[in-house]
């Protein structure tokens, strides 16, 4: 990963960890002032942002040491490890807030300073909106799961917070119920938000394939290369921002190893220019082979699996 990469994703963290602790500071001051619920739920959800965001710093941090001896595919794993442990907090906390919103539907209360609390969510809107953008910009230039979960994350809060808005002004025009109504459907976004940063943590962790549309541009960039005349075996995962690809190379049998290599090493760049994150292993094999057994592959995974039992 180059080093401008790395930076923009430390900054990302900077940045989000930076904005979540002062929309802590001022909701919590609006939250006191106004007694709303909906407020009280904004306010947990950027504890939950807070929390986050700081796993995600120190997690990123981890993701982007270079590779050593004991782990040779690197740290990218470090940001699933990061995500499960963030699914687990959200959605405990989304069960406290349920439980706090259902105490007030059954005894609503009036919604004070309605004027303060409008005002603290329009800032935390033009706050996480300035967030985001940087957020877009970071994901577009790295890839990262870390930073890309955060993104959804924020961009969602920017609908949260002015159903929020919403629910202070008709409160305070005769309809308490509906703050706590909104404190409940924040709530469900919340668990459903810990379920999809869940999954996707646990698909990186089990070495998921990537997606069938990436795997389809694998084939295609190979397969364009006028000297390949197939390939098979293709594997594939993704570690944080870092993508593995691995492929079996079909060639005509009488090229020089050096022209396999030179092959092989043209079609390593063409798959570096499309997933500029990716490291590459690529094996050569003769054409014939595959010619004269068609199972080969099927054969040889098999082979591999029994010598591994």
């Amino acid at each position: 990963m180059s080093e401008q990469r790395a930076r923009l994703m430390r900054w990302a963290t900077y940045a989000s960890t930076g904005t979540a602790g002062l929309l802590i500071l001022v909701k919590l001051v609006a939250w006191l002032m106004t007694d709303a619920v909906s407020i009280l739920a904004t306010l947990i959800d950027s504890c939950l942002d807070a929390l986050a965001s700081l796993l995600n710093l120190f997690a990123v941090r981890h993701a982007l040491a270079p590779a050593d001896k004991q782990h040779r595919f690197g740290h990218g794993k470090a940001e699933s490890l990061a995500g499960l442990a963030q699914a687990t907090f959200i959605a405990g906390s989304a069960l406290f807030l349920l439980l706090q919103a259902g105490v007030r539907l059954w005894h609503p209360q009036p919604v004070a300073a309605m004027g303060v609390g409008v005002g603290v969510m329009l800032f935390s809107m033009l706050a996480t909106l300035a967030l985001v953008a940087f957020q877009s910009y970071v994901v577009r230039h790295s890839g990262s799961m870390a930073i890309k979960g955060d993104h959804l994350h924020y961009k969602t809060d920017l609908l949260v917070n002015a159903g929020v808005i919403a629910a202070l002004v008709l409160a305070a025009y005769g309809w308490p119920g509906f703050d706590p109504v909104l404190a409940m459907l924040i709530a469900g976004y919340i668990v459903h938000s810990a379920w999809e940063i869940a999954r996707e943590s646990f698909d990186h962790l089990m070495d998921k394939e990537l997606s069938v549309e990436e795997r389809a541009d694998i084939r295609r960039l190979v397969l364009a290369h006028p000297d390949v005349r197939g390939m098979h075996d293709l594997r594939t995962r993704r570690a944080g921002a870092q993508v593995f690809i691995q492929l079996h190379l079909e060639l005509d049998d009488e090229l020089p190893l050096i022209k396999a290599h030179a092959i092989s090493d043209e079609v390593e760049a063409r798959l570096l220019e499309a997933f500029p994150q990716a490291e590459v292993l690529i094996h050569e094999d003769p054409a014939s082979l595959m010619e004269q057994v068609p199972d080969f592959a099927a054969d040889e995974r098999a082979r591999k699996q029994d010598s591994a039992t």
